[in-house]
């Protein structure tokens, strides 16, 4: 039948081949390589002044918010897509479309719309204590570090959600069902079953998670508390005010961080051990 032909594979030779090689370097070499390699000159410049304690500071704080914010947004998809899989209503499997809704939704977006809420709660708190403090409570949500957190997992739980899904289906199978079948409670199938099959998967979900919250600039501008930094908030506020040798630091750990689910994700794929992103 003509619908069915055979696929021909050509292989380029002479200049083609180079033609070909070129015309898929130069987006890498302009785009990736040579702005690392001036951020790397500019780091080396100011490394002597740049790597003191509020360097070490900024890095705590930015691997800290990342860590937390991808260990609950993975834990949170591995909730969602466990109990549509227990019990695929129509309500559940709304409600875990809905939650990843706010990786199309921009940070500022996503900030601005949980202040009010925020807002609404420590207003409530502050009425309840005041007749036993005498005073208003302040603001015990707003601006702290729990409601940035917060808000990294509203931002980003589509990206840990939807490899956790996929996992589900690909590795995992029937196999709890049987698990259940043969008389094993939901928790212990998912702790004793599903889990050790989805190692890989939910490492993969957790490194994509943690990059994106650690290069996360427009949210953590508004929710970050009081004098508290970030790499990419110190590279933001560096550049804005063209001291870009001081920003390349920051800007450069961005990078080499952001790198690295890569490798570990092809290692693992190498290893057979295919996490689905």
């Amino acid at each position: 039948s003509s619908r069915f032909r055979p696929v021909v594979r050509y292989r380029l030779r002479g200049m083609g081949r180079w033609l070909a090689f070129l015309v898929c370097f130069v987006p890498v070499l302009l785009g990736f390589l040579v702005p690392v390699v001036q951020l790397a000159a500019w780091s080396l410049q100011v490394a002597p002044e740049a790597l003191d304690h509020r360097f070490l500071v900024l890095v705590l704080n930015s691997f800290g918010l990342a860590t937390v914010s991808a260990f609950l947004a993975v834990a949170a998809a591995l909730l969602i897509v466990y109990s549509v899989r227990l019990s695929p209503t129509p309500f559940l499997r709304l409600g875990a479309r809905a939650s990843s809704l706010g990786y199309s939704i921009p940070g500022a977006v996503i900030a601005v719309g949980l202040l009010l809420p925020f807002l609404w709660v420590d207003r409530k708190i502050a009425a309840f204590a005041a007749p036993v403090l005498g005073s208003g409570a302040g603001l015990l949500i707003t601006g702290t570090v729990a409601a940035l957190v917060f808000a990294y997992v509203v931002r980003f739980l589509a990206v840990a959600l939807n490899p956790v899904d996929s996992g589900f289906e690909r590795v995992c199978g029937k196999l709890d069902e049987t698990s259940r079948s043969l008389g094993a409670s939901p928790m212990r199938t998912l702790w004793k079953v599903d889990l050790p099959l989805l190692r890989g998967t939910l490492v993969a979900a957790g490194l994509l998670v943690f990059v994106d919250v650690l290069k996360e600039l427009p949210l953590t501008l508004i929710l970050r508390p009081f004098d508290f930094d970030t790499l990419a908030t110190q590279a933001h506020t560096l550049a804005a005010d063209e001291r870009l040798a001081e920003a390349s630091t920051a800007a450069l750990t961005i990078v080499v961080v952001g790198l690295l689910p890569m490798f570990i994700i092809s290692r693992q794929i190498v290893r057979g051990e295919r996490p689905t992103t």
